[in-house]
């Protein structure tokens, strides 16, 4: 079981210095986790990801119920034994995918209707139905499930949007277990004060052992409204227990969501982005496919302490990528997991010594301000 303390607030600003312990190990945050989507962090094992210094990492539900099914997973002996991870493991509701597919007609109060993407096959999924999956799937922070309105709803959809992912969040925790996972609520309700307060004052009702942000990873979604839907969530939910930003993985974003109070965020860009040949730099993102780099025979970065960065020059990863070599795309998922892992680093210790507001101008300064050459 996961236990969360938190150790020090930073004295400018809203971020919060804490602990997770877990099975007699310590993670700090604020935390960025990497995702594994099917039960692998692609194209990583699991010692390389640790080795990243990554603490928790994601599973993901809707998928892995598809395949290869949740009761295969549990009766390997749930998700860390399937595959061989022994850090903390956070699965998400299914609910973001699911109503990615789903068509508004097919949204009922009971549950969701959606077509299997790998064989067309009907499904249904329901509150009582993730929490049964995410049980099986073993892991230790198990997400209510949710509605994931598009950031262009209207405020008249929205709050019919809250109100409906109240009562799931109520019908999942009723048939939650709880045998050594934790339960988390998920605050909705857009760029619009009165409803995230609304939905966490109503989640906090029903009591949740931590809560998470969503729909602020939308498409389209401006940052204004979503360091907006930062502040209106954290402003009214429990100070000691863990808050959570989905899918936020851009640096700057991650640096803000820190100033607001947030302790955990997740994306699958820097695997995403590797995959494309970018490289994520204190001085910016590179595109390795860049002709420029064919005879860079520098590091991706001097100061970065991963894998890549201490036996690989650009000029030879540039290679891997336009020979469409796996392990270059291995070699800068290591390095982009890690950077963003190092800049949580440097973020906790810009809240030690009560400076993260200095931390934020150099860090912009460098990162968006200038160049690469």
């Amino acid at each position: 079981m996961i236990e969360f303390q938190i150790e020090k607030k930073e004295q400018n600003t809203k971020a919060r210095l804490g602990k997770i312990v877990y099975n007699g190990k310590v993670y700090e945050t604020p935390m960025f986790m990497p995702v594994g989507t099917q039960a692998t962090v692609k194209t990583l094992s699991p010692e390389e990801v640790k080795d990243t210094k990554a603490g928790i990492i994601l599973a993901n539900t809707y998928h892995l119920w598809l395949r290869p099914g949740d009761e295969i997973v549990r009766d390997a002996g749930g998700l860390h034994k399937f595959m061989n991870y022994d850090g903390p493991i956070l699965t998400d509701s299914g609910g973001f995918q699911v109503f990615s597919l789903a068509n508004p007609k097919d949204i009922t109060e009971e549950g969701v209707h959606f077509k299997n993407q790998y064989n067309g096959d009907k499904l249904f999924l329901t509150p009582e139905k993730s929490i049964q999956i995410q049980e099986n799937l073993g892991s230790d922070i198990v997400m209510s499930f949710d509605e994931c309105p598009p950031a262009s709803a209207s405020y008249e959809y929205l709050k019919q949007s809250v109100e409906r992912t109240i009562r799931w969040a109520k019908r999942g925790k009723d048939v939650f277990k709880g045998n050594n996972q934790l339960l988390f609520g998920i605050v909705q309700g857009g760029a619009h004060e009165d409803l995230r307060r609304m939905s966490a004052e109503k989640l906090i009702e029903i009591g949740f052992d931590g809560y998470s942000i969503g729909g602020v990873a939308n498409d389209h979604e401006s940052k204004e409204d979503m360091y907006k839907a930062f502040e209106y969530s954290t402003k009214y939910l429990p100070e000691d227990k863990m808050r959570y930003a989905m899918g936020i993985g851009e640096p700057i974003d991650l640096v803000e969501g820190v100033i607001r109070g947030i302790d955990l965020f997740d994306c699958v860009s820097p695997t995403r982005l590797a995959r494309h040949g970018h490289a994520l730099t204190k001085y910016g993102k590179i595109n390795l496919k860049n002709a420029k780099y064919k005879a860079d025979f520098t590091l991706i970065s001097d100061s970065c302490d991963c894998y890549a960065c201490k036996h690989y020059t650009k000029a030879y990863i540039k290679h891997l990528i336009a020979a469409e070599e796996t392990f270059g795309q291995r070699l800068l998922s290591i390095h982009n997991i890690r950077y963003l892992i190092s800049l949580m680093e440097e973020i906790r210790e810009a809240i030690r010594e009560d400076r993260l507001l200095e931390f934020r101008e150099t860090f912009i300064e460098d990162y968006y301000g200038k160049n690469i050459k």
